[in-house]
Protein backbone atom coordinates (compact mmCIF):
# COMPACT_ATOMS: atom_id res chain seq x y z
CA UNK A 1 0.00 0.00 0.00
CA UNK A 2 1.71 3.22 -1.24
CA UNK A 3 1.26 6.18 0.94
CA UNK A 4 1.54 9.57 -0.11
CA UNK A 5 2.79 12.28 2.30
CA UNK A 6 0.81 15.62 1.89
CA UNK A 7 1.91 17.40 4.30
CA UNK A 8 4.46 17.67 7.35
CA UNK A 9 4.75 19.40 10.45
CA UNK A 10 7.10 19.46 13.75
CA UNK A 11 5.00 19.49 17.17
CA UNK A 12 5.55 19.23 20.54
CA UNK A 13 8.85 17.48 19.43
CA UNK A 14 6.86 14.45 17.52
CA UNK A 15 5.71 14.55 13.94
CA UNK A 16 1.89 15.83 12.57
CA UNK A 17 1.76 14.34 8.99
CA UNK A 18 -1.04 13.86 6.49
CA UNK A 19 -1.39 11.14 4.48
CA UNK A 20 -3.58 9.93 0.73
CA UNK A 21 -3.35 6.41 -0.25
CA UNK A 22 -5.49 3.97 -2.58
CA UNK A 23 -7.84 1.78 -0.08
CA UNK A 24 -8.87 -1.35 -1.52
CA UNK A 25 -11.41 -1.65 1.01
CA UNK A 26 -13.06 1.43 -0.36
CA UNK A 27 -11.98 1.68 -4.20
CA UNK A 28 -11.15 5.02 -3.97
CA UNK A 29 -8.70 7.35 -2.30
CA UNK A 30 -8.64 7.95 1.38
CA UNK A 31 -6.84 10.44 3.95
CA UNK A 32 -5.92 10.14 7.11
CA UNK A 33 -3.82 12.21 9.80
CA UNK A 34 -0.79 10.65 12.03
CA UNK A 35 0.60 11.99 14.87
CA UNK A 36 3.89 10.89 15.94
CA UNK A 37 5.03 11.05 19.22
CA UNK A 38 8.78 11.46 20.03
CA UNK A 39 9.25 8.50 21.43
CA UNK A 40 8.23 6.98 17.95
CA UNK A 41 12.00 8.19 16.70
CA UNK A 42 13.18 5.00 19.23
CA UNK A 43 10.74 2.28 20.13
CA UNK A 44 6.75 1.04 18.97
CA UNK A 45 4.50 2.96 20.51
CA UNK A 46 0.65 2.32 21.17
CA UNK A 47 -1.61 3.81 18.71
CA UNK A 48 -5.04 5.19 19.23
CA UNK A 49 -7.59 6.18 16.27
CA UNK A 50 -9.84 8.84 16.95
CA UNK A 51 -13.20 8.59 14.46
CA UNK A 52 -14.49 12.06 13.76
CA UNK A 53 -18.15 13.40 13.06
CA UNK A 54 -20.81 14.45 10.44
CA UNK A 55 -18.55 16.55 7.48
CA UNK A 56 -15.22 16.50 9.44
CA UNK A 57 -11.92 15.68 7.51
CA UNK A 58 -8.59 14.03 9.07
CA UNK A 59 -8.14 17.48 9.97
CA UNK A 60 -11.04 19.00 12.33
CA UNK A 61 -9.81 16.55 15.22
CA UNK A 62 -5.86 17.10 14.19
CA UNK A 63 -5.93 21.21 14.10
CA UNK A 64 -9.05 21.56 17.19
CA UNK A 65 -8.87 19.20 19.94
CA UNK A 66 -5.27 19.58 21.27
CA UNK A 67 -4.38 15.90 21.64
CA UNK A 68 -1.11 15.81 20.69
CA UNK A 69 0.87 17.62 23.58
CA UNK A 70 -1.08 14.90 25.53
CA UNK A 71 0.10 12.22 22.90
CA UNK A 72 3.76 13.98 23.18
CA UNK A 73 3.85 13.51 27.11
CA UNK A 74 2.13 9.45 26.91
CA UNK A 75 4.33 8.07 24.12
CA UNK A 76 0.83 7.51 21.86
CA UNK A 77 0.34 7.68 18.30
CA UNK A 78 -2.93 9.29 17.01
CA UNK A 79 -4.44 8.04 13.53
CA UNK A 80 -6.85 10.51 12.44
CA UNK A 81 -8.49 8.57 9.30
CA UNK A 82 -11.13 10.86 6.64
CA UNK A 83 -14.67 10.14 7.70
CA UNK A 84 -15.76 8.81 4.25
CA UNK A 85 -14.39 8.02 0.40
CA UNK A 86 -14.65 11.49 -1.82
CA UNK A 87 -15.35 12.36 -5.24
CA UNK A 88 -15.79 8.34 -6.36
CA UNK A 89 -18.83 9.46 -8.99
CA UNK A 90 -21.72 8.66 -6.40
CA UNK A 91 -24.51 10.70 -7.80
CA UNK A 92 -25.85 13.44 -5.11
CA UNK A 93 -23.00 12.41 -2.63
CA UNK A 94 -22.41 16.24 -1.89
CA UNK A 95 -25.89 16.68 -1.71
CA UNK A 96 -26.17 16.47 2.20
CA UNK A 97 -24.32 16.83 5.08
CA UNK A 98 -25.57 13.62 6.57
CA UNK A 99 -25.14 10.70 3.91
CA UNK A 100 -22.42 10.35 1.31
CA UNK A 101 -19.53 12.99 1.73
CA UNK A 102 -17.97 13.16 5.23
CA UNK A 103 -21.01 10.90 6.37
CA UNK A 104 -19.73 7.24 6.15
CA UNK A 105 -20.90 6.20 9.12
CA UNK A 106 -18.31 3.80 10.06
CA UNK A 107 -20.58 1.24 8.24
CA UNK A 108 -19.76 -1.62 4.92
CA UNK A 109 -22.79 -0.77 3.08
CA UNK A 110 -24.67 -3.21 1.11
CA UNK A 111 -26.82 -0.87 -1.14
CA UNK A 112 -26.34 0.32 -4.19
CA UNK A 113 -24.67 2.87 -5.36
CA UNK A 114 -22.87 3.26 -1.89
CA UNK A 115 -21.43 -0.30 -1.38
CA UNK A 116 -18.54 -0.08 -4.04
CA UNK A 117 -16.81 2.37 -2.10
CA UNK A 118 -18.41 3.14 1.67
CA UNK A 119 -16.73 0.06 3.34
CA UNK A 120 -15.81 1.80 6.24
CA UNK A 121 -16.15 -0.53 9.20
CA UNK A 122 -13.34 -2.67 7.54
CA UNK A 123 -11.58 0.46 6.47
CA UNK A 124 -11.12 1.26 9.79
CA UNK A 125 -11.29 -1.94 11.64
CA UNK A 126 -8.80 -4.23 9.37
CA UNK A 127 -6.94 -1.90 5.81
CA UNK A 128 -5.74 0.96 8.09
CA UNK A 129 -4.30 -0.69 10.87
CA UNK A 130 -2.37 -3.15 8.99
CA UNK A 131 -0.81 0.23 7.09
CA UNK A 132 0.01 1.76 10.05
CA UNK A 133 2.11 -1.23 11.26
CA UNK A 134 3.12 -1.61 7.47
CA UNK A 135 4.79 1.75 7.45
CA UNK A 136 4.65 3.02 11.49
CA UNK A 137 6.23 1.99 14.88
CA UNK A 138 2.53 1.58 16.33
CA UNK A 139 2.23 -1.65 18.79
CA UNK A 140 -0.50 -4.23 16.94
CA UNK A 141 -1.16 -5.06 20.50
CA UNK A 142 -1.81 -1.87 22.02
CA UNK A 143 -4.47 -0.26 20.35
CA UNK A 144 -7.17 1.99 21.60
CA UNK A 145 -10.03 4.01 19.77
CA UNK A 146 -12.82 6.60 20.15
CA UNK A 147 -14.53 9.23 18.55
CA UNK A 148 -16.68 12.52 18.18
CA UNK A 149 -20.81 12.06 17.50
CA UNK A 150 -21.04 10.31 14.08
CA UNK A 151 -17.45 9.02 15.08
CA UNK A 152 -18.35 8.46 18.64
CA UNK A 153 -21.04 5.81 17.05
CA UNK A 154 -18.26 4.16 15.24
CA UNK A 155 -15.68 4.03 17.97
CA UNK A 156 -18.49 2.31 20.00
CA UNK A 157 -19.13 -0.12 17.17
CA UNK A 158 -15.62 -1.35 16.30
CA UNK A 159 -14.57 -1.04 19.85
CA UNK A 160 -17.67 -3.92 20.94
CA UNK A 161 -17.21 -5.85 17.80
CA UNK A 162 -13.42 -6.10 18.10
CA UNK A 163 -12.41 -6.82 21.31
CA UNK A 164 -9.65 -8.73 20.69
CA UNK A 165 -7.81 -5.84 18.79
CA UNK A 166 -9.01 -2.70 20.84
CA UNK A 167 -7.92 -2.85 24.55
CA UNK A 168 -9.70 1.01 25.49
CA UNK A 169 -12.66 2.71 24.39
CA UNK A 170 -14.15 6.47 24.66
CA UNK A 171 -16.68 8.51 22.92
CA UNK A 172 -17.50 11.95 23.02
CA UNK A 173 -21.71 12.70 22.48
CA UNK A 174 -21.73 9.22 20.55
CA UNK A 175 -24.56 8.76 18.70
CA UNK A 176 -25.50 5.76 20.72
CA UNK A 177 -28.38 4.43 19.81
CA UNK A 178 -29.30 5.39 16.29
CA UNK A 179 -31.99 2.66 15.02
CA UNK A 180 -34.94 4.95 15.68
CA UNK A 181 -33.59 8.49 15.39
CA UNK A 182 -33.77 11.16 12.06
CA UNK A 183 -30.07 10.34 11.45
CA UNK A 184 -29.73 6.74 12.26
CA UNK A 185 -32.61 5.70 9.88
CA UNK A 186 -31.61 7.98 7.21
CA UNK A 187 -28.31 6.74 6.94
CA UNK A 188 -29.04 3.03 7.61
CA UNK A 189 -31.37 2.59 4.99
CA UNK A 190 -29.44 4.15 2.48
CA UNK A 191 -26.19 2.06 3.04
CA UNK A 192 -28.04 -1.26 4.76
CA UNK A 193 -31.30 -1.30 3.26
CA UNK A 194 -35.01 -1.94 4.46
CA UNK A 195 -33.85 -5.09 6.81
CA UNK A 196 -33.76 -3.15 10.24
CA UNK A 197 -32.71 -6.35 11.58
CA UNK A 198 -29.23 -5.91 9.76
CA UNK A 199 -29.14 -2.37 11.36
CA UNK A 200 -28.48 -3.84 14.46
CA UNK A 201 -24.84 -5.12 13.88
CA UNK A 202 -24.49 -0.76 13.53
CA UNK A 203 -26.16 0.07 17.06
CA UNK A 204 -23.95 0.63 19.90
CA UNK A 205 -27.16 -0.41 22.18
CA UNK A 206 -28.44 -3.15 20.58
CA UNK A 207 -24.46 -4.50 20.74
CA UNK A 208 -23.38 -3.98 24.09
CA UNK A 209 -26.02 -6.59 25.24
CA UNK A 210 -23.98 -9.18 22.96
CA UNK A 211 -20.95 -7.85 23.64
CA UNK A 212 -18.70 -7.43 27.14
CA UNK A 213 -15.75 -5.21 26.40
CA UNK A 214 -12.82 -6.00 28.39
CA UNK A 215 -12.71 -2.14 30.33
CA UNK A 216 -14.62 0.76 31.33
CA UNK A 217 -16.12 2.50 28.66
CA UNK A 218 -16.00 6.34 29.00
CA UNK A 219 -18.60 8.59 27.25
CA UNK A 220 -18.76 12.92 27.55
CA UNK A 221 -21.70 14.88 27.05
CA UNK A 222 -22.26 18.23 27.40
CA UNK A 223 -26.48 19.00 28.56
CA UNK A 224 -26.09 22.22 25.79
CA UNK A 225 -25.61 19.73 22.82
CA UNK A 226 -28.00 21.00 20.25
CA UNK A 227 -28.09 17.18 19.18
CA UNK A 228 -28.62 15.87 22.68
CA UNK A 229 -31.49 18.02 23.10
CA UNK A 230 -32.95 16.74 19.91
CA UNK A 231 -32.68 13.21 21.29
CA UNK A 232 -30.50 12.39 18.28
CA UNK A 233 -27.82 10.72 20.35
CA UNK A 234 -29.22 9.32 23.01
CA UNK A 235 -26.47 8.20 25.09
CA UNK A 236 -28.81 7.06 28.38
CA UNK A 237 -30.20 4.64 26.20
CA UNK A 238 -26.71 2.73 25.90
CA UNK A 239 -26.00 3.55 29.81
CA UNK A 240 -29.16 1.55 30.69
CA UNK A 241 -28.13 -1.08 27.96
CA UNK A 242 -24.48 -1.12 29.49
CA UNK A 243 -26.43 -1.49 33.16
CA UNK A 244 -28.58 -4.52 32.27
CA UNK A 245 -24.89 -6.55 30.46
CA UNK A 246 -22.86 -5.72 33.28
CA UNK A 247 -20.47 -3.35 30.87
CA UNK A 248 -18.69 -1.22 32.68
CA UNK A 249 -19.07 2.22 31.86
CA UNK A 250 -18.37 6.20 33.01
CA UNK A 251 -20.90 8.20 31.78
CA UNK A 252 -20.30 11.69 32.61
CA UNK A 253 -22.80 14.86 31.62
CA UNK A 254 -21.38 18.27 31.88
CA UNK A 255 -23.45 21.43 32.29
CA UNK A 256 -23.34 24.05 29.72
CA UNK A 257 -20.92 22.15 27.00
CA UNK A 258 -22.17 21.91 23.34
CA UNK A 259 -21.41 19.56 20.76
CA UNK A 260 -18.38 21.62 19.37
CA UNK A 261 -14.18 21.28 19.60
CA UNK A 262 -14.80 23.46 22.58
CA UNK A 263 -16.08 20.51 24.69
CA UNK A 264 -13.82 18.05 22.72
CA UNK A 265 -10.26 19.72 23.70
CA UNK A 266 -11.82 20.85 27.19
CA UNK A 267 -12.29 17.01 27.92
CA UNK A 268 -9.42 15.61 25.40
CA UNK A 269 -6.86 15.53 28.30
CA UNK A 270 -9.16 12.89 29.98
CA UNK A 271 -9.51 10.73 27.18
CA UNK A 272 -5.77 10.18 26.41
CA UNK A 273 -4.84 9.32 30.08
CA UNK A 274 -8.33 7.07 30.13
CA UNK A 275 -7.17 5.08 26.91
CA UNK A 276 -2.81 5.89 28.31
CA UNK A 277 -4.29 3.71 31.63
CA UNK A 278 -4.40 0.97 29.27
CA UNK A 279 -2.38 1.15 26.42
CA UNK A 280 0.51 2.36 28.40
CA UNK A 281 1.00 -0.21 30.72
Amino acid sequence: MTLSLRSQSRCFNGSMNYYTHDSSACNAPMNFALYLPPQAQTQSVPVLYYLSGLTCSEENFSIKAGAQRFAAELGIMLVIPDTSPRRTGIVGEDDSIDLGSGAGFYVDATQDPWKAHYQMYTYITRELPQLIWTHFPGRADKQGIFGHSMGGHGALVCGLTNPDKYLSLSAFAPIAAPIGTELGDKAFSAYLGENRSAWKAYDATELVRRYQFRDTILIDQGTADEYYEKQLLLPEKFVSACKESGQSVNFRLHRGYDHGYFMISTFIEDHLRHHARILCQ
